[in-house]
């Protein structure tokens, strides 16, 4: 049976005036207030005769879970994820209203253009256009909005899997973590990420315990003298390489296509991250000093220091071994260090049916695209799922060039309205791909 014809220039026009909205619905986080954007995308649903619950632990932070039945002659629930929480941002440093959705220039700007309520409204149009056509699946398909990404999922994908686990159960999960770009290591070429593993947030918060006193007597008991040395040597701790097999794939592939072209071996790749921020990171254990809190007053010697570091593990390294290192660098037992966040993630094969469906379909609109697996420097939701044993990728078919990619958490964020099209038009028939 053929396929019904899609008019994708009307669904972009809806994409945009969808996105444009959506973004005006504050779920900055904190405080999130996610079961906002579940009432706003509740309203659509509703519209479409399209069933769902929402999953609050009680504190506003709601989560959305719709589904479209299928036969299951094919397997396992394909699920759909986006978060719908934003980061905070600082007003007066955009051109534009954060908050307003505004559409010009061929963009939509604002907060979440990029990460991630486009892709939110990519994987809604593709479970609308089911749903309105009627369109055949031989598994379930779920669309599933989740709340508190931003910081850590204790309220959104962390309490599902504590306390809804049924709503997690599926086969495959196509969320954030990977993405395209118009050029891959300086060369001009469309290039499909497809995110199957992601480096594991390792969140400490280092303090120093000290005498307090008058500013005008300096002795050796300060607090904040004890953390400046314990962060001078962390900061200037000169940490391995380590190369896991899913990065020497990624580069592997690069060279077979002709991108880098020099073997990957371990010098080629050092030298290569030296110059390159993003990939000196997906091959190191990561250290970034993110907030530094100490004193009262200027004439006071505090009693107490502070500061905290977001570190990033590689896929499969022991969070453990990386704090015992961290100790014996800093060589000072006055200094406490306190785990406030810690996950891992499992890496998902690339040699599954719905990644050749994702290659596939990515090369059938974007003819030249080279698609390769990648490893995500930030982390994800898809950490459950692989826990749990579904193959989850982070896919966001688009192509973005380095001055897109970094308003991601960034000013000025925005997604021009053609990526908006590829992307859903990609989206759509990947998931016809796998549920078809």
């Amino acid at each position: 049976m053929a396929e019904p014809t899609i008019d994708w220039d009307a669904w972009t026009e809806q994409a945009t005036e969808w996105l444009s909205e959506f973004i005006r619905v504050d779920t900055v986080n904190p405080p999130g207030n996610e079961s906002l954007a579940c009432d706003w995308l509740g309203r659509i649903l509703d519209a479409e005769g399209i069933p769902y619950q929402t999953y609050d632990p009680g504190n506003g932070r709601a989560t959305l879970v719709a589904r479209l039945a299928g036969t299951g002659t094919r397997g396992k629930a394909l699920i759909l994820l986006s978060h719908t929480d934003v980061v905070p941002f600082e007003r007066d440093q955009w051109t534009v209203d954060p908050m307003g959705g505004e559409i010009h220039d061929g963009f939509v700007w604002g907060r979440g253009a990029l990460d991630m309520k486009s892709q939110g409204i990519m994987e809604l149009i593709t479970f609308l256009i089911h749903k309105r056509q009627n369109l055949p699946l031989t598994r379930d398909l779920v669309y599933m909005a989740v709340a508190d990404e931003e910081a850590g999922s204790t309220y959104g994908i962390e309490y599902l899997d504590r306390e809804h686990p049924e709503v997690l159960d599926c086969e495959y999960v196509i969320n954030e973590g990977g993405g395209g770009s118009t050029e891959a290591l300086g060369v001009e070429r469309n290039t499909i990420n497809i995110g199957v593993s992601e480096k594991g947030p390792l969140w400490l918060t280092l303090r120093a315990h000290g005498r307090p006193g008058h500013g005008s007597v300096p002795h050796d008991d300060n607090a904040a003298d004890h953390l400046v040395k314990a962060l001078n040597r962390v900061l200037t701790w000169q940490r391995p390489y380590v190369v896991t097999p899913e990065v020497q794939e990624y580069f592997d592939q690069l060279h077979a296509a002709g991108i880098l072209d020099r073997a990957p071996t371990s010098a080629v790749l050092a030298e290569l991250a030296e110059g390159n921020p993003r990939l000196k990171s997906i091959q190191m254990n990561s250290i970034s000093l993110t907030t530094l809190n100490a004193g009262v007053k200027h004439n006071v010697i505090p009693a107490m220091a502070e500061a905290t570091i977001d570190c990033r593990l590689v896929p499969g390294y022991d969070s453990e071994r990386f704090i015992a290192d961290l100790q014996r660098v800093i060589d000072d037992p006055r200094i406490e260090i306190e785990r406030v966040f810690v996950a891992s993630t499992l890496t998902t094969s690339h040699q599954t049916e719905l990644y050749e469906i994702m290659a596939r379909e990515s090369k059938r609109v974007l003819e030249d695209a080279l698609v390769l697996p990648s490893v995500s420097t930030g982390f994800t939701d898809s950490r459950v799922f692989r826990r749990r044993g579904a193959a989850a990728y982070g896919f966001v078919p688009t192509v973005t060039g380095p001055s897109e990619q970094g308003r991601v958490h960034g000013n000025d964020e925005r997604i021009s309205i053609e990526n908006l099209r590829i992307g859903t038009q990609i989206m759509h028939q990947v998931v016809r791909g796998i549920c078809n």
